[in-house]
């Protein structure tokens, strides 16, 4: 089992879309991929068609009662099993503080026997609090999507700095890759930005993979599909299969 870690500290990247097609991709690979999603807003959760009424039915229940994730997951329509978000996960950081055992809180689930039968796609919230500590302390893999423009970069920048400060606490270095999403050949910016990517972080952090500007990633959420299953033949279907394609020959995805 791997666990990938989707995050940037600036929103409206395509983390959730990367998430969501991520998990996807993966599903199509005949496994039954874990997401989880640590988003307050519950943008990847209600993509997948489930939106909990209660914080009791969400992943918040994990945190606060210690509830297995199984007792809070669903199977959704692209194969893909989820432990929903919750607005209540806002609250964590008051309610929980940042001890060591509340940051370790989810990759000790997740090292638990059968927890997940196969890969696990961890979407986190914005901000470098409780649920993205988690994710960077249980993970195998933090993936940080890049859209082609000047203040996405200058948030994965943030990312690095940040993965940088935390490295005393691992010992080692953290396995990360950028991912440019959004990426346009047309517009001078794109191309402007992908030269300041291979500026700013090591060549081989740098997934090959770009994902276009591309009607059919942006219309799939609405219609509550990933993109696989709303537009199969898009170039958004063909650039996620790659990626994931490119995380399994990295030995991320199985």
């Amino acid at each position: 089992m791997t666990v990938i870690a989707v995050f940037n500290q600036k929103g409206g990247v395509g983390k959730t879309t990367t998430s969501l097609n991520l998990l996807a991709g993966i599903a199509l690979r005949k496994q039954r991929p874990l997401g989880i999603d640590l988003d307050p807003q519950a943008h990847l959760s209600g993509i997948f068609g489930i939106r909990p009424r209660l914080a009791d039915e969400s992943v918040y229940s994990f945190f606060m009662r210690q509830r297995p994730l199984d007792e809070v997951s669903q199977i959704t329509g692209s194969g893909v099993i989820l432990c929903p978000g919750h607005l209540e996960l806002t609250k964590l950081d008051t309610l929980l503080g940042r001890g060591v055992n509340v940051i370790t809180r989810l990759r000790a689930a997740l090292k638990t026997r059968d927890v997940a039968p196969g890969s696990v796609v961890i979407d986190c919230c914005p901000l470098l609090g409780i649920l993205s500590l988690n994710a960077i302390f249980a993970c195998d893999l933090i993936l940080i999507p890049v859209s082609a423009d000047y203040l996405a970069l200058q948030g994965a920048q943030q990312v690095e700095r940040s993965l940088n400060a935390l490295e005393p606490v691992f010992k080692r270095r953290l396995p990360r890759r950028y991912l440019l999403t959004r990426f346009d050949a047309r517009r001078n910016m794109s191309s402007e930005v992908s030269d300041l990517m291979a500026m700013a972080f090591r060549a081989d952090e740098i997934c090959a993979t770009r994902i276009a500007e591309n009607v059919s990633l942006a219309e799939s959420p609405a219609r509550q599909l990933d993109v696989f299953r709303h537009a199969p033949q898009s170039r958004g279907a063909r650039d996620y299969q790659a990626l994931v394609e490119e995380l399994a020959g990295a030995g991320f995805v199985a």
